[in-house]
């Protein structure tokens, strides 16, 4: 049972990550033990071939706010992403990289700029000003990152970084596609919701291997940036007036 409802759940999506998942669990328990927020963590295992279950479990039995799902199969990081965000019990969500990589101590930085009682509420999104990543991914993010901000205008320099916090209805609401956590801030403002980014921190990997490269995003990116396109061109936003 867990100590109390929580007001924020933050879903952790993981693929062969086992090395990652004790230590990371409790660097997050810890951050928002001291932030004070009612929370749980979700981790959704994506349907590891490694030790990850084990340590799952393991954790589960240390963390007394931690809890997981797990898919039979790989079904890829939004699948995993929309059934955490599903499955979750807070109001407020924060979506984190199961690698290490984010920084537990920035959710509660997020969470301070999230606006109360604002309609409709906003994304709020990590923005990685310097990348702890190799020179070949880095200058492959810029130019991508430049591409997709002319085309959709949606005025995000870093729509790539895991670390978010929204409303989980207002996720639910979106539009849902394979690959769309790419295209989060887009989606957004589509959704007529403002976009606000704070600067957070990225470490590099510690441990594991990272699954995902240049050939494994490029092209696939280029087609899901002009579905996201295609929806936008076709969204309208009616001025709602009523008679008083």
């Amino acid at each position: 049972m867990f100590p109390e409802p929580p007001e924020l759940s933050v879903v952790v999506p993981v693929f062969n990550e086992a090395e990652n998942i004790l230590p990371l669990a409790a660097e997050i328990d810890a951050a928002l033990a001291r932030s004070g927020i009612a929370f749980e963590i979700l981790y959704v295992d994506d349907g590891s071939r490694d030790e990850t279950p084990a340590r799952l479990a393991e954790a589960r039995r240390r963390f007394a706010r931690l809890r997981s799902l797990r898919f039979k199969r790989n079904c890829g990081q939004s699948t995993a992403i929309r059934e955490g965000v599903r499955a979750a019990k807070g109001r407020l969500v924060a979506t984190f990289d199961g690698d290490g990589q984010n920084d537990p101590a920035d959710i509660p930085k997020l969470l301070a700029v999230f606006p109360k009682g604002t309609s409709p509420s906003p994304l709020v999104a990590g923005l990685r000003r310097k990348r702890r990543d190799n020179w070949l991914r880095r200058v492959s993010s810029r130019i991508a990152n430049k591409i997709r901000s002319r085309l959709l205008n949606d005025r995000t320099p870093d729509t790539g970084c895991s670390l978010k916090v929204f409303e989980r209805e207002a996720f639910l609401d979106l539009p849902f596609f394979d690959h769309m956590h790419r295209f989060l801030p887009a989606l957004f403002r589509r959704a007529g919701r403002d976009v606000v980014m704070v600067d957070v921190n990225h470490r590099p990997r510690a441990r594991g291997v990272s699954k995902y490269g240049v050939s494994n995003r490029l092209w696939i990116g280029i087609v899901d940036l002009f579905g996201v396109l295609w929806l936008q061109r076709r969204q309208k936003t009616p001025e709602i007036v009523r008679d008083e």
